[in-house]
């Protein structure tokens, strides 16, 4: 497979690579990251379903200032009543009361309830489409019809992502123009939508390809994926095009802490759980102290939890306390080597090259 480089996902979007860099929400993700990738032939994301939609056009800008490349933007589909969640404030005080030996711990004072646990999508929305990204990738679901026939209006290629077989032919069907397969290997949130997450829990190795076979858009396969071996695999299994997020999180130009970073090239990221600890919904993160104690307490729905775990994320982080934040990280952790973006795409080119002209 000599034309690795190439496919339906290069050509529409003008990459010199089919390299996808995953999004990260919750200021993970970064300008610089983002542009880097981009620049450098693949395409970078930023996940903006914690911004507002002022926020969204203004980073946007900043990202084009850096980089005339296509990049991405990638939001959150309201779930579950995330969008404005009934959660009355004697339930969110009963809530807190639970979690504060762990903000007493860190001395900070309990929070109060806040007017919103989370942007509203009706301006995120609005934000997106006047950013006019080259790519708009969402997770947990599917936008409207309205919304994915203005996009096509606009130009914007529209990404969602499937845990199944049933969820990759729901976006098909919905006019969605390529689908990110994301295995049970991913770190980061299990971002199903039609069915528990705790019952998509099928590896990439098996699902690349079952959802390969079954739609006739592009397929980009997420998960486990770290080096020019999952690459190489990945393409060969039917996917066109690779999303890669653990190896380009633990890169320098990312937005995470350095508490984060130093997490996920040290022995505890061989280490991972799944938890709905740090924010209501099901995530893949470095085992650590938080994630073990809080599943005795309760845990709020996303995006209440999301919220309220947030608080106490800063002042961990403030505090150099990685027992007591989330540290999101995937399967494949141990196989990372390179901590600048530059550095990375090329041994993942490299190697690729390399293995695919063997077979």
């Amino acid at each position: 497979m000599n034309n690795w480089k190439q496919s339906r996902v290069t050509d529409r979007l003008g990459l010199r690579f089919p390299i996808v860099q995953g999004p990260f929400g919750g200021g993970l993700s970064s300008v610089e990251l983002c542009s880097t990738v981009s620049a450098s032939g693949g395409l970078g994301s930023f996940g903006a379903h914690h911004l507002n939609g002022a926020e969204i056009i203004a980073t946007a800008a900043q990202i084009r200032a850096n980089t005339s490349k296509p990049f991405a933007l990638n939001l959150w589909i309201p779930f579950d009543g995330s969008d404005v969640p009934t959660y009355s404030n004697s339930e969110f005080t009963q809530l807190s009361a639970q979690w504060e030996p762990f903000f007493e711990e860190l001395q900070l004072p309990l929070p109060e309830k806040p007017v919103r646990f989370s942007p509203d999508y009706t301006d995120q929305i609005d934000g997106i489409l006047k950013a006019r990204p080259a790519v708009f990738s969402f997770v947990y679901g599917i936008p409207s019809a309205d919304i994915l026939t203005q996009c096509k209006q606009l130009g914007i290629t529209t990404l969602g992502t499937a845990t199944s077989i049933a969820e990759a032919v729901a976006l098909e069907r919905a006019g969605v123009d390529m689908v990110v397969a994301s295995g049970f290997e991913a770190g980061g949130h299990r971002v199903s939508f039609l069915q528990p997450a705790e019952d998509a829990l099928t590896g990439g190795l098996s699902l690349i390809p079952q959802i390969a076979d079954s739609i006739h858009i592009p397929v980009i396969a997420a998960g486990g994926i770290a080096d020019g071996r999952g690459i190489a695999a990945a393409r060969v299994l039917g996917a066109e095009a690779v999303q890669i997020g653990t190896a380009f999180l633990a890169c320098e130009e990312s937005g995470t802490s350095a508490l984060h970073k130093q997490a996920l090239i040290s022995e505890e990221a061989r280490h991972t759980g799944l938890t709905r600890v740090f924010s209501g919904r099901l995530a893949r993160g470095i085992r650590n102290r938080l994630m073990h104690e809080g599943q005795r307490r309760p845990i709020a729905p996303y995006p209440v939890q999301n919220w309220l775990m947030g608080q106490l994320k800063r002042a961990a982080i403030e505090a150099e306390r990685s027992d007591l934040m989330s540290l999101w990280c995937g399967q494949s952790a141990a196989l990372l080597q390179h901590q600048q973006t530059p550095a990375l795409i090329n041994s993942l080119v490299e190697e690729t090259d390399r293995l695919l002209q063997q077979v």
